[in-house]
């Protein structure tokens, strides 16, 4: 008995540490309706405000502080760069965050 084995190779970019193909991540700021700032990241950056706003997938911080509007976010190639760009913009004060909208 004869077996054929194709190989197909496919021209994508994957991201094995969060196996994703082909995904941006992006790093956004949100104003909450009390004026405070959130700060998170995403693949899908209307479908997490849509989240923030009216699900309970929304963060616990913003569930409490409806409507929230976003003031900033960028896109980045990996969830690496995304998150260390989350964590330093979370190390910010909040005149300093201020600054970057």
């Amino acid at each position: 008995m004869a077996f054929e084995i194709f190989i197909f190779v496919i021209d994508w970019k994957f991201d094995i540490g969060n196996l994703t193909l082909l995904s941006m991540f992006y790093v956004y700021i949100l104003k909450c309706s009390d004026k405070t700032l959130y700060t998170g990241i995403t693949t899908d950056l209307k479908r997490r405000i849509d989240e923030h706003n009216f699900s309970d997938s929304g963060a616990k911080y913003t569930r409490a502080r409806r409507p929230v509007k976003l003031v900033w976010s960028k896109k980045f190639k990996t969830r690496s760069s995304a998150a260390r760009m989350e964590y330093k913009i979370k190390q910010l004060s909040r005149e300093e965050k201020l600054k970057l909208l």
